[in-house]
C-alpha cells in the first residue's frame, strides 16, 4: 500500500515539475485587466515586419515601431512547433488588424498596446517569486 501512495506521489511531483513555464490564459485576461491595456483594431508594422515571442496558445507579443499583446479567438496550436512566427498574407503590408488577419491560420481577435514595462512584465509573468537567480 505504502509503495502505491509513493508511486502516485512521484508521478504528481514528477508532472508539477515538468509542467511548461506558460502563464495560463487567465494570468494574462487578469494582466490585461489590471493593467488597463488599451485595445486597439490594429498594429502597425515595420519595415522589416516585426518579430514575435510566443506567450501561450492564445497570446503573442508583436514587437515592431510599438509592441502588442495579440490574442486569438482560439487556441493556437500552429504555434508549437518552434519555427519562426509570421503573419500571413493581409491585404495591407503595413498594418495587422483584428477580427481580420491571421497569424499561422489562427485569427487575431484582439489587439492591445503595450509599453516597455508591460513586455518587461510578460517576461516574469507565472514565474514564482525567487524563480529568476
Amino acid at each position: 500500500m505504502n509503495a502505491v501512495i509513493l508511486l502516485l506521489l512521484a508521478l504528481v511531483l514528477s508532472a508539477c515539475t515538468t509542467m511548461g513555464p506558460d502563464p495560463s490564459r487567465k494570468a494574462v485576461e487578469d494582466f490585461v485587466e489590471a493593467n488597463q491595456l488599451e485595445r486597439v483594431d490594429k498594429a502597425r508594422t515595420s519595415h522589416t515586419g516585426g518579430g514575435f515571442s510566443r506567450i501561450n496558445e492564445y497570446y503573442v507579443i508583436f514587437k515592431a515601431r510599438d509592441d502588442y499583446l495579440f490574442e486569438f479567438t482560439r487556441r493556437c496550436f500552429e504555434l508549437r512547433d518552434n519555427t519562426v512566427i509570421v503573419p500571413d498574407k493581409r491585404e495591407d503590408p503595413n498594418w495587422i488588424h483584428a477580427r481580420f488577419d491571421t497569424l499561422r491560420g489562427c485569427r487575431i481577435a484582439k489587439i492591445y498596446a503595450l509599453d516597455e514595462a508591460h513586455v518587461k512584465e510578460f517576461e516574469t509573468l507565472g514565474e514564482a517569486p525567487g524563480d529568476r537567480n
